[in-house]
Order: C-alpha cells, then sequence, then structure tokens
C-alpha cells in the first residue's frame, strides 16, 4: 500500500488532505491513484492512518479516514550510525539500508582515509537525506532518519547524547561484535551510537583516540568486507541480537 508522510494539520474530523507538492505529484501523477483505492498516512505523531482516496482535484487529494494507530515500526532502543562516506553509489545503499534496519541518523564523518574530498561530501548531505527519505516512505517507517552535517570523530565520541558508543574495525580489535552484543543487551531508550570507518580504515591516530576512550573496537570476524557490506552485517546483527 501507498505510505505517504503528511502533517497533524491535514487531519480534519475524518478526512485528509494532501496538498503538499510533491505527494501530490506522486500520488496522481506517478502511481495513477484513483478515487476508491487505498493509501497509508503517517503523521509527525508517527500517527499511522488508513485511508481510501475521497476525491481528487487539480491542487490536492482527499481521503476518507477508515482507521488510525499509532505505528509499531520502530525500535524500542535508538539506533545512530557514525560513518565514513564513501563514493557516488555506495553511500546511496549505505542510506537506504541503514533507514530500512531503523536508524534515527547518519552522522558521516571526515576521517583521514575517507575517499570523498570534504567539499564533495557537504554537497551530497541533501541528496542523502533524500534518499532516507524515499527509504522511509517504502519501508513504511514511522519516522524519517536524520542525515546529520558532515563531522569528526572526535566530535561524535565525545557528544553527551549517546549512551554508549561501538567501534566496529579491521584491526587492532579488542573483541568479537556477536559477543558483545550476546553480553551487553539494550535497554528500551537507549542511544546507541555504532562508528565504521572507510574503505581504507581507520588511522593510527584514529584508533588511539578511540582507545583514549575506552571504546569498545570489534570485529565482525575474519572474512575481509566493503565498508558498505560492513554496514549493512554491523546494523543487521544488533538488530537481531537486540531484537525489534
Amino acid at each position: 500500500m501507498p505510505h505517504f508522510f503528511i502533517n497533524s494539520k491535514s487531519v480534519k474530523e475524518n478526512k485528509i488532505i494532501i496538498d503538499e507538492k510533491e505527494n501530490y505529484n506522486h500520488i496522481v501523477k506517478s502511481l495513477r491513484v484513483k478515487v476508491g483505492e487505498p493509501l497509508l498516512l503517517i503523521d509527525e505523531n508517527e500517527i499511522e492512518y488508513k485511508t481510501t482516496v475521497s476525491k481528487i482535484e487539480n491542487k490536492f487529494v482527499e481521503c476518507d479516514v477508515i482507521s488510525y494507530e499509532k505505528s509499531q515500526r520502530d525500535l524500542p532502543y535508538n539506533l545512530y550510525l557514525a560513518q565514513t562516506p564513501l563514493r557516488s553509489d555506495a553511500q546511496l545503499t549505505i542510506m537506504e539500508k541503514a533507514t530500512e534496519l531503523g536508524v534515527r541518523g547518519v552522522y558521516p564523518v571526515y576521517t583521514e582515509n575517507c575517499a570523498l574530498k570534504k567539499s564533495v561530501a557537504l554537497s551530497k548531505l541533501e541528496k542523502w537525506q533524500k534518499v532516507m527519505y524515499e527509504a522511509s516512505k517504502q519501508c513504511e517507517r514511522a519516522n524519517i532518519p536524520t542525515c546529520y552535517h558532515l563531522t569528526t570523530l572526535e566530535t561524535v565520541i565525545n557528544d553527551k547524547k549517546f549512551d554508549r558508543v561501538i567501534a566496529l574495525c579491521e584491526r587492532n580489535t579488542n573483541g568479537s561484535f556477536k559477543e558483545y552484543l550476546r553480553e551487553n543487551p539494550a535497554k528500551d531508550g537507549e542511544n546507541i551510537l555504532l562508528i565504521i570507518g572507510p574503505e581504507g580504515g581507520f588511522s593510527e591516530n584514529e584508533f588511539e583516540l578511540m582507545r583514549k576512550h575506552n571504546l569498545p573496537m570489534l570485529t565482525l570476524g575474519d572474512l575481509i568486507l566493503k565498508a558498505e557490506t560492513a554496514v549493512i552485517v554491523t546494523l543487521g546483527n544488533i538488530v537481531y541480537e537486540f531484537g525489534n
């Protein structure tokens, strides 16, 4: 069923008016939705509305509300990803899959071995946010994750917002990610940050920074994974082990 984000102000009694241009064009011109067809809508309060299209005009779509409820499509903990941006399609894949796997936000982290110039990474932020928005619609998420501004490893490590910070490393590790997850289950509402580096790996300075802050520096195993694969495996493991 098509899924769209709306503002709660659009809800009046048992009707919802969709007049936001992008949503209108997607519904009417791309999907060619007809009167009588269903639409799934969700507002900023994570209320999910099952509706039927009752009217299509030149600038708006009117829907009748059939039922509504608080969306359950969310993790009981708050998962964040700090990751060194990759080139082109690989980074788009990461933003899409991170959204599908429930992250609340992605922090693009500029590390010493980052494959992109800072200016290029900065120019991509809007596009990465757009990918997360579209992926949220497709997987019927209750909320849209945030692509934060380009930052540094030290900044995210020192951010007091996070209850724990975990680094995934290809070397200089001090434990297994799988064993760590099983020995340290997530608490409801906990803010967890996962750090994953570039294809070239973290530098010695960055390893020293992580050691200085006593971060768990964990391995995914003996296989050599591409950076985008490592992100998907890491997020998949944490959702599997911690539950959803």
